[in-house]
Parts: C-alpha cells; sequence; structure tokens
C-alpha cells in the first residue's frame, strides 16, 4: 500500500487509478506549459541562506522565479532547467513522462535566440512531442517510429506560433529526445541539443556522445574544411543548419539506438552546459559517481552556473538498465 501522488489518498500497488482523485496512476509527466519554478538550492554566491522573500541573505541576490528555475522528479528520471547567469529569460525548456513497466521518455528544446518568443517556441515543443512519445510508451510501439512521428508534432506546435507578417524571426528552436524502454535507448535530435551516454566504471560501453551537432561549422569539419579546434573558435560554431520552426520546412530527425549491456545514464542537455563540458571526458571527469539523476543533473548546472552560465542550461537524466518493471 503506498499514497496517491497528488490527494495522498492510500491505493494498493495493482490500482491503476485513484479512487480518491481519479488520477492515472501509471503515467506521470511534468505538467503541460512547464514545472513550475522553483528555487535554486544554492545561490549563484554558494549561500544556502535564503529568506522567505527570495533574496540570498549572504549576497542579496533575488532568486530565480517561474521559468528562470524549473526542477521535476519523476521515476529514474530528473530534470533541470535554469536561466543562467547571463540571459534575461529562459527560453530552454525540457519534458518527460514515466509509464510504469514500460519505460520513460525525455525532450529538451533550446529556443532559438534569433527568432522570436523562443522561450514559447521550445515549450510548446517539448509538450508536443512528450504526448507523442509517452502515449508510444503506453502502446508498446516502435521507439524509432515514435522518435520522428513527435519530431514532427513538435515541429508543428512550433511552427504553428509564427506570424505570416514575420517570417524571418518565426519561432524555432533545436531538439533532442530519449526514449528508454527495456530494450535500451533511442535518442533522435535536431539542431546542437545533446545527448551523452554516461557509463559506470568498468563497463564495456564506456560513455559516449551520442549526438552530432546540426551547425555548419559541425559540417565544415565533417567536410575536412576545418579541424576540431579551428571549429570551436569559428564563429560559426554556433550556427545552426537544421532546426524546428515556422522557417524549418519539413525536418526528419537523426536517430540513433542505444543497447548497452551495464547500467548507466542517458543525459540530455542544452549548449548552457556542453559550452563549458563538450566532451564525454570532461562530463565524466566534472559529475560524482553513484548519485540520483536530480543529484546529478543539481551538480552539473551549478558547473555551469559557475564557470559563468553564459547561456541557458537544461539538464535531464535518465537512468538506463535498471528500474525494469518500474
Amino acid at each position: 500500500m503506498t499514497n496517491c501522488p497528488e490527494c495522498d489518498e492510500p491505493v494498493a500497488a495493482e490500482d491503476r487509478f485513484c479512487e480518491g482523485c481519479g488520477r492515472n496512476l501509471l503515467v506521470r509527466t511534468t505538467p503541460v506549459g512547464g514545472p513550475d519554478g522553483t528555487a535554486a538550492a544554492l545561490c549563484s554566491c554558494g549561500s544556502a541562506e535564503i529568506d522567505e522573500d527570495g533574496f540570498c541573505e549572504q549576497c542579496g541576490r533575488a532568486q530565480p522565479v517561474g521559468r528562470d528555475r524549473m526542477e521535476f522528479v519523476l521515476p529514474t528520471v530528473a530534470g533541470i532547467s535554469d536561466r543562467g547567469r547571463r540571459r534575461a529569460r529562459n527560453e530552454d525548456s525540457m519534458a518527460f513522462g514515466h509509464v510504469h513497466g514500460r519505460g520513460v521518455a525525455a525532450i529538451v528544446c533550446d529556443g532559438v535566440a534569433s527568432s522570436e518568443r523562443a522561450d514559447e517556441a521550445s515549450q510548446a515543443a517539448v509538450d508536443a512531442a512528450n504526448t507523442v512519445l509517452v502515449d508510444a510508451l503506453v502502446e508498446g510501439t516502435d521507439p524509432e517510429r515514435a522518435t520522428v512521428l513527435a519530431v514532427a508534432a513538435a515541429n508543428r506546435a512550433a511552427g504553428a506560433l509564427a506570424r505570416a507578417e514575420a517570417p524571418d524571426v518565426a519561432p524555432s528552436c533545436t531538439y533532442v529526445s530519449a526514449m528508454r524502454t527495456d530494450d535500451g535507448a533511442v535518442v533522435g535530435w535536431v539542431g546542437d541539443s545533446r545527448a551523452y551516454w554516461l557509463a559506470d566504471v568498468g563497463n564495456a560501453t564506456p560513455s559516449r556522445r551520442l549526438t552530432k551537432d546540426d551547425t555548419w561549422a559541425a559540417q565544415l569539419v565533417a567536410d575536412g574544411v576545418l579541424t576540431e579546434a579551428e571549429a570551436v573558435n569559428d564563429r560559426r560554431s554556433h550556427v545552426l543548419s537544421r532546426w524546428l520552426g515556422g522557417d524549418s520546412g519539413q525536418v526528419s530527425p537523426h536517430v540513433v539506438t542505444l543497447r548497452p549491456e551495464e547500467t548507466g545514464l542517458v543525459l540530455l542537455c542544452s549548449d548552457g552546459l556542453w559550452n563549458y563540458l563538450p566532451e564525454v571526458e570532461d562530463l565524466d571527469a566534472a559529475r560524482t559517481r553513484g548519485t540520483t539523476p536530480v543529484e546529478l543533473a543539481r551538480e552539473l548546472t551549478e558547473h555551469a552556473l559557475a564557470a559563468g552560465g553564459h547561456d541557458n542550461i537544461t539538464v535531464v537524466v535518465i537512468e538506463v538498465g535498471v528500474g525494469r518493471g518500474r
């Protein structure tokens, strides 16, 4: 016997719906429109002393509210989206869902700064994609096919925000998702938001980056015009070659399937994190082993904030190879 997470009514393990409030006990997701904003565990100065009005008692800074800092936790998956220290608002969004006994779906979208209402575009995209991927988990349909459909839904949702009189600044965003089932994880992406596989120590499936950026600089590296080192410092390093939105046209995602033999983590993130920890070796060096998904998301977010926080930071962590039947 346990309790309903919505109304705290006692529920049995075999219950599918709460008799008290009617909540579906098998499917849990982030709220449409994004999680409620929560204050960071620590002020950017490092103090944990935050007064009742939301100001740091050590440095006096007002603490983030609303979309400035979003944090959400579900079984085997957790995420944090933070405005960072330099941007006026948070244009990243995240959404994820857990289906008991079936798996987890998660999406991160990063609003394109040069477009208008980029925060609305990223939120609409993650919500649309999350619906498709969670439904696919419930129905047990093919994850790779679901990923393609999710990207199409996300592209339509972001594209619907475009204004005919302003086609050059149509709301736009990047996209990366992961769908974890008992068979592994399927990752899909458009743009330069990234996914990494973070292995436990000694695993036969080593840590590695799962995505390749859709940027002009990455294409120039692939074509042999630039080296990796030259691309990092090139002014086109963050210029996207593919994205979602009203001016993107029909977009098909890159899709990869990961079938690790051991336990580990799939990390989804925006460039607000990977700007500071670009290589998987950097992530492995920065993280503490044995932490929960939300603890790792907080640790990596704080790392990016401490390094300057020049962009919005979103980190979603998914346990893979554990929780089967959960």
